[in-house]
């Protein structure tokens, strides 16, 4: 059952998601050449904390650190460790707060320095495409008119859509009915509402969309073990459209 969030709701999740937004901007100034990932770790622990969140992954299903960190073929769920960015490198990095008992969640991808023609176009298809799944956020729509949008931009730029993990609907939990494919004919699905709230992912890799996960239990590489990038806002449905709870 798909939950409906009220205006007070949704401006709970617009809290949790600034602070999301605010993580999401200091790791630009973080993401160098050089740096570890469980810097970038600490780093958006501290300043979840210091603004009275609580990381949502940290603990979550025995995930043991507060933000993902994915390095080029790694999807999503990468572990910060003692890893060292590389220049070259694209990382992206997944947050999730949660703040006043409401759930916000995005993911961005950044280059390290100075990266690959081949990379620095996955990362604009993959934000590209989750802007054209954003502006089917519209009442009356139906839910796979997202996922047909996303699918579409990344093909026509010559990458896949990874189907094997998908956007999700949040809240009070972090995940939440409905799924959210990423690939899939339009027209389908349950009618938009106003007051549904998506977490809206496309992942993207430069090669097959096959993906594997690693012996850890929760690292996700692509099989090929080419780039991959990952994009994700909190969106809910208002009056008017859209409205990104994630944006800095």
């Amino acid at each position: 059952m798909i939950v409906l969030k009220s205006t007070d709701e949704i401006a709970k999740m617009a809290g949790a998601g600034k602070v999301v937004a605010e993580v999401l901007e200091l790791m630009l100034e973080e993401v160098k050449p050089g740096t570890r990932t469980s810097h970038l770790d600490l780093v958006a622990e501290e300043h979840i904390r210091s603004r009275k969140g609580v990381p949502a992954f940290l603990g979550y299903n025995g995930f043991p650190k507060s933000i993902c960190t994915s390095i080029n073929d790694v999807v999503v769920h990468g572990i910060p460790d003692a890893t060292t960015l590389r220049e070259g490198d694209i990382i992206g990095i997944d947050v999730g707060v949660i703040l006043d008992g409401y759930v916000a969640d995005a993911a961005r991808t950044y280059a390290v320095g100075k990266v690959s023609e081949q990379a620095r176009r996955i990362m604009q298809a993959t934000e590209k495409s989750l802007k054209a799944g954003i502006e089917m956020c519209r009442t009356g729509k139906h839910l796979t008119d997202i996922s047909h949008a996303i699918q579409t931009v990344v093909e026509d730029a010559g990458f896949s859509v990874v189907v094997q993990f998908v956007g999700h609907g949040i809240g009070k939990q972090m995940h939440e009915e409905p799924q959210i494919p990423n690939f899939g004919p339009p027209g389908r699905g349950p009618k938009l509402e106003e007051g549904m709230v998506f977490a809206i992912e496309p992942m993207v890799n430069a090669g097959t969309y096959e993906v594997e996960v690693m012996e850890d239990g929760w690292t996700v590489r692509t099989r090929d073990r080419k780039l991959s990038a990952h994009w994700e806002h909190t969106v809910a449905l208002v009056s008017d459209g859209a409205r990104i709870l994630t944006l800095p």
